[in-house]
């Protein structure tokens, strides 16, 4: 097959930015042309490899019980997410695929001039010309220099180790960030004796000192291993194992491991879409350049998701696919910096979740201080912790001594990657953490908290 396609709109990539936009175009009429390279990613990374199925290996660790044998209770709850998996991608391709005006590709797009792609499909080649062009290709996991860690028999990344169903007696992980500490939470849980190596001098390096304490307290308690002040100088393979090297106080120190999960970030996937010949700019860390509108070099052509550098977050992305529909259909008002408030979480148990400063970069803005802060244990008003037999952790707020506003949140609880939410809200529309502590919620339910620690307000000029 050598086909020709003209679109009004062409897709780069299934995430979800990307797939929006294609959906809410195709309900349009318009012609839409999505290019996705594999057809394990129809719906994207998060379905796939990223947020589904790390959240869902999070609930099903914590089912086990002592006495499940921990091989045979991990594979199967991997082969229960990868069918979860599979039924989502199917429905990601049948949702778009399935409209009358949308067409998906399975195949590489490779830019060929600032308007037409080649695709290489099973098929044959499909040449796309697109009259506007999203660039929608996500991120990859970064896998650093480091002597022999990259040619490793026991090196993973992420999605492999995920979809395996053997599960890894020992597991070495280097770097303590978001992606090293949920996966460090994870493993732990499912019974593989977990290290982690962190080249910064203490794990959550964001957060206030006290909540990075409480969090790295719990994870420590689980039993996870961590070095902090770790630089890695060399990754051997030994007799069926792995040999991490590193440094730490100017001692050469090693740990062994069946598997190595360098979790050292995410870069922009931008190498295989020859961007020179479509007149597109990168940035020196390879994300496409683009503006306050998503819009690159080439104003036809815009950038979604993790591809233009900004936060790897799906809910970003769904933000982006917003903006840029704006531009393609409504009145071309909304930007990236309209946003305000954005939330985050560290899949842990409990999760840790934040918004906002941290009480630390408040003062150093200049601001004038009130802390809330209180142990779950201690929070009366929360007996859902009690219920759900899960009581560790602190919340606390940072709140504008001046005029009440709340500047930020860190919450590491129950059900914090919800409550978060409520707090981001209320940030956006300037609810005063006075109206926040009154308010009325349900009971029993992990909200209610609000009421008890919002009122332990301590004004810290």
């Amino acid at each position: 097959m050598n086909d020709t396609i003209t679109a009004d709109l062409l897709v780069i990539g299934f995430g979800k930015g990307g797939k929006v936009t294609a959906a809410a175009m195709g309900r349009r009429g318009k012609r839409v042309v999505l290019v996705e390279q594999s057809e394990h990613m129809y719906g994207g990374t998060c379905p796939n490899v990223g947020c589904v199925p790390t959240k869902a290996l999070v609930h099903h660790s914590r089912l086990r019980r002592p006495e499940d044998p921990a091989q045979a209770w991990y594979k199967q709850s991997v082969d229960k997410v990868q069918a979860v998996t599979a039924l989502f991608r199917a429905g990601n391709y049948e949702g778009l695929n399935g409209m009358e005006t949308v067409t998906v590709l399975t195949g590489k797009a490779v830019f060929t001039d600032p308007h037409t792609v080649r695709v290489d499909t099973a098929d044959g080649t499909v040449t796309v010309t697109g009259e506007s062009i999203l660039i929608n290709t996500g991120s990859e996991p970064v896998i650093p220099d480091i002597p022999g860690l990259r040619i490793s028999k026991h090196v993973v990344t992420s999605t492999q180790l995920i979809e395996s169903t053997d599960l890894p007696r020992r597991l070495a992980i280097i770097g303590g960030g978001y992606l090293g500490i949920e996966f460090a939470s994870i493993y732990q849980q499912f019974g593989s004796q977990v290290a982690v190596l962190e080249a910064g001098p203490k794990l959550f390096p964001r957060e206030d000192d006290d909540i990075a304490e409480s969090a790295t307290t719990i994870l420590a308690d689980e039993g996870i291993s961590f070095v902090t002040g770790a630089t890695v100088k060399e990754v051997r393979d030994g007799d069926g194992e792995a040999i991490v090297v590193y440094e730490q106080d100017g001692r050469e120190q090693t740990v062994a491991a069946d598997a190595v999960l360098p979790a050292t970030g995410r870069a922009p996937a931008t190498r295989s879409l020859n961007l020179e010949a479509a007149g597109v700019r990168t940035t020196s860390r390879g994300a496409v350049e683009v503006d306050e509108y998503l819009r690159t070099s080439q104003p036809h052509i815009f950038a979604l998701g993790d591809v233009n550098g900004g936060p790897q977050f799906t809910y970003v992305s769904l933000d982006d696919s917003r903006i840029v529909l704006d531009q393609l259909v409504g009145e071309g008002r909304r930007r990236t910096t309209d946003r305000v408030a954005i939330p985050h979480t560290v899949f842990m148990t409990p999760p840790l979740a934040g918004v906002g400063l941290t009480e630390k970069q408040a003062r150093a803005d200049g601001h004038r201080v009130k802390i809330a802060s209180q142990p779950v244990a201690e929070i009366i008003a929360m007996p859902r912790a009690y219920a759900v037999e899960e009581t560790r952790g602190v919340m606390k707020f940072v709140v504008d001594a001046d005029t009440d506003e709340i500047l930020g949140a860190a919450l590491l609880s129950v059900d914090a990657q919800e409550l978060i939410n409520t707090v981001a809200l209320a940030m956006r529309h300037g609810v005063k953490s006075a109206e926040l502590r009154d308010a009325v919620y349900q009971h029993p339910t992990s909200t209610e908290a609000f009421n008890d620690v919002l009122a332990t307000i301590v004004r810290e000029d």
